[in-house]
């Protein structure tokens, strides 16, 4: 990763050695409302390698796709606003740039797959038009030519007939095959990063291992770095190579997906953890986290995660702990990373 010696430098968890293809270092987002300034994103920082996958974790409102979309330069301004840190593709930071130049990275270098296909995608075109678009606008292809490219993405993602389906509206299709559209689009030119938000929200088990699987297919043929943004561990077991697992705006955990899984060093991601249904358990109460995510406007003193954690103690409530290395490869953000992650907490 980034061979850097700023101690604010996001930390090398990979190993690599190597410039990253994105790096995401201190970012802070926050909206300003009438009920006051929400902390959105508050020091987030992660790296992204060539044809590697991060997953990253959290239940909603936790900053995952706040993130995502600072990253793509479209969040909503007023009240949205990136108050801090840097997103730095191939070394050059996005946030410096002007909207022209930013809008060129956007869609050709960076793209993104948004999770509900249906609101994503316009009603009143034919869904062969929307992915043509892409090859118009950045190509200057023709309409023929672009349409032409447009059927063979739907070829490439697996979309049946897609000759004769090129045509159809949004409606016509399933939700399988509404998110395998959204994926054409989102690959249409062959971007070096692709972040998925929750690409299998709202679909049946069988389908979302369907679409998993085109990613993953689609990441070997090209190298793309994927950021995969979800809150279900279970989807990213076979997928991803490294977790990074948010709570209220920060990165409380990170580490590879073997080393999460097989002992997490916080206590929230522990608890994600335990709150997955088992075979092997069945017939005993299902785990789950006790109460709710703190309300981004008044996020708590100390430890977000203090009020819902079964391990906090006094300095917690106070102390917000920083995120540090607890083992090669691995951060957490907890004052006792060290004994959850030995198992004495």
């Amino acid at each position: 990763m980034a061979t850097s010696t700023d101690p604010s430098a996001p930390p090398d968890v990979s190993g690599s050695g190597q410039t990253p293809l994105l790096e995401v270092d201190d970012l802070h987002v926050e909206f300003r409302t009438r009920e006051g300034v929400a902390q959105a994103v508050n020091g987030v920082s992660y790296t992204v390698d060539e044809g590697e996958t991060l997953a990253v974790l959290g239940e909603s409102g936790s900053g995952k796709s706040v993130t995502a979309q600072a990253i793509m330069g479209i969040i909503d301004s007023p009240p949205g606003f990136v108050t801090g840190g840097s997103v730095r593709f191939r070394g050059r930071d996005l946030l410096s740039l002007p909207e022209s130049e930013r809008k060129s990275v956007r869609g050709s270098s960076i793209a993104m797959i948004f999770q509900d296909a249906l609101s994503a995608l316009n009603p009143v075109f034919p869904v062969g038009w929307q992915i043509a678009e892409m090859f118009r606008v950045h190509r200057g292809m023709s309409r023929s030519a672009a349409r032409k490219q447009a059927i063979e993405l739907m070829d490439r993602v697996h979309i049946p007939a897609a000759r004769d389906r090129v045509r159809d509206y949004p409606h016509q299709f399933s939700g399988g095959m509404r998110q395998r559209i959204m994926i054409a689009t989102a690959i249409a030119l062959d971007p070096a990063v692709l972040i998925a938000d929750e690409p299998t929200t709202a679909l049946d088990v069988t389908v979302q291992a369907q679409i998993m699987t085109l990613l993953r297919e689609l990441q070997d043929d090209s190298g793309m770095g994927l950021i995969l943004i979800t809150h279900d561990l279970g989807v990213v077991a076979d997928v991803a190579d490294r977790i990074a697992v948010m709570y209220a705006g920060r990165i409380v955990e990170q580490a590879s997906v073997g080393d999460i899984y097989a002992a997490p060093a916080h206590p929230y991601t522990k608890g994600l953890l335990e709150s997955i249904p088992r075979v092997d358990l069945k017939g005993h109460d299902l785990s789950a986290i006790h109460g709710l995510p703190p309300t981004l406007t008044r996020i708590p003193q100390g430890c977000a995660f203090h009020p819902r954690c079964r391990y906090a103690e006094d300095v917690c409530r106070v102390e917000r702990p920083p995120l540090h290395e607890v083992a090669p490869g691995r951060t957490s953000a907890c004052h006792f990373s060290e004994e959850v992650l030995s198992g004495a907490r």
